[in-house]
């Protein structure tokens, strides 16, 4: 666990540029009151985002998740994930890069916040 959790640290250390994006909309309560926490040992796993009040984890995916072997592992990392209780969704880094407003929207709508439906 201590392992775990040290490279936990490190990855904090060591955000991506679009890692950086998303937590400066999210961090210090910023998105509607929820607490997020970032770079979330759930042993065996490390999560990009996590708010655990609502039980969402938000992980932001590069090139390398394209692969088959990466998508199987991210297939079975998420079905754990989700067996603990917890509600996976993904965004592409061209999603963060590009369409910022668009993936604010979706996490609104996922956590039942924003405009009135």
């Amino acid at each position: 666990m201590k392992d775990l959790q040290l490279k936990a640290r490190n990855l904090r250390n060591n955000q991506t540029q679009q890692e950086r994006k998303l937590w400066s909309l999210i961090k210090n309560r910023q998105f509607y009151g929820y607490r997020f926490l970032r770079q979330y040992a759930i042993p065996p796993y490390i999560v990009d985002f996590i708010c655990r009040e609502k039980q969402v984890i938000i992980e932001i995916d590069g090139g390398q998740h394209n692969d088959v072997a990466a998508l199987e592992y991210d297939r079975i990392r998420t079905e754990y994930l989700n067996s603990q209780g917890f509600k996976v969704v993904r965004f592409w880094n061209n999603d963060i890069d590009g369409n910022i407003e668009g993936v604010y929207l979706e996490l609104e709508k996922i956590f039942g916040v924003g405009l009135e439906k």
